[in-house]
């Protein structure tokens, strides 16, 4: 008689992760504590679920030697990627977040555009001063990005008959290639940022590229801070060539004395774009359908890579 297989233990860093992580066949959740020693399952578990923002990613997989797959409960895997061993499977949470973000990139814009910051800053001070807002309908959009959250960003402005235009690392059908976008630019009246940090994209929002956008657009980063040169940021809003939103920065979090705080134009929020009530159950849902992948022996669609 064939003894059963045994499950797969898949350590979770959340005490109600098994729960979260649902009835995934085979599979045995095992919670930690973060920033705690890892329980005696980590010898032999071969999944690791991190927390969130790890504070040593090198420790966490040397006290796992039998690790076979990482699977993040976020988007971005910076943190990870070139960190993992070669035998090591790497998977993001790609479709749990981007309708958050999306949500928040459409608040940024409405905001930016009706003016919202400056009619706060007046209710503060008790002041009564209509001034003229603009709006969204006509605009065109240029996306820096052609994943889950660019496709939940375009739908969305969509509603609001906005023309947007995409940019991926590579030209397909729909998508324009990134080797054209400062072509563009000086089309778009604002450009949304939803690209992942990698070699590739560190920094591609440079001075060369801010400039290519015309006067009075709007930059909107929900992608990774480092993806901006925020020299070159701030030297456009100082000057008030530029208006931008973002929900990242570099760096994070950002110092009390950066001239970010003070920059004129600039609408900030503290990486909160996809931080709503429904976040961690979203998250725990994609990482179920990887890991029940994975159980399977089936290729995981979720691996990261370098494209966007």
């Amino acid at each position: 008689m064939t003894a059963p297989a045994r499950p797969l233990v898949v350590l979770v860093p959340h005490r109600d992760g098994p729960e979260l992580l649902g009835d995934v066949p085979a599979v045995e959740p095992v919670p930690y504590e973060p920033n705690a020693p890892l329980p005696d399952a980590a010898a032999t578990a071969p999944v690791l679920i991190p927390p969130l923002a790890p504070t040593d990613t090198a420790a966490l997989m040397k006290a796992m030697p039998r690790l076979e797959l990482v699977q993040l409960l976020s988007a971005g895997a910076e943190i990870w990627t070139g960190k993992v061993p070669r035998a090591v499977q790497l998977s993001d949470c790609r479709g749990a977040h981007g309708a958050a973000t999306a949500d928040w990139v459409l608040a940024a814009l409405l905001a930016t555009w009706r003016n919202i910051p400056h009619f706060m800053r007046d209710q503060l001070q008790g002041r009564w001063s209509p001034s003229p807002v603009d709006d969204l309908d006509g605009k065109r959009v240029l996306i820096l990005g052609a994943g889950d959250i660019a496709s939940h960003v375009a739908r969305r402005l969509a509603a609001f008959e906005v023309t947007t235009t995409m940019v991926g690392r590579t030209p397909r059908p729909g998508v324009h290639g990134v080797e054209e976008v400062h072509r563009l630019l000086p089309a778009h009246d604002a450009c949304v940022v939803v690209v992942p940090l990698t070699d590739a994209t560190r920094g591609l929002v440079d001075a060369g590229f801010l400039s290519a956008m015309p006067r009075g657009a709007v930059l909107v980063n929900a992608g990774r801070g480092a993806v901006v040169n925020t020299g070159a940021l701030v030297a456009e809003l100082s000057s008030g060539r530029l208006r931008a939103a973002l929900d990242v920065t570099d760096p994070e979090p950002l110092p009390p004395e950066h001239p970010l705080w003070r920059a004129p134009g600039l609408l900030l929020t503290p990486h909160i774009g996809s931080n709503t009530p429904g976040a961690l159950v979203r998250a725990y849902r994609v990482a179920a359908e990887q890991i029940a992948l994975f159980g399977a022996g089936r290729p995981l669609t979720n691996l990261v890579h370098d494209g966007y």
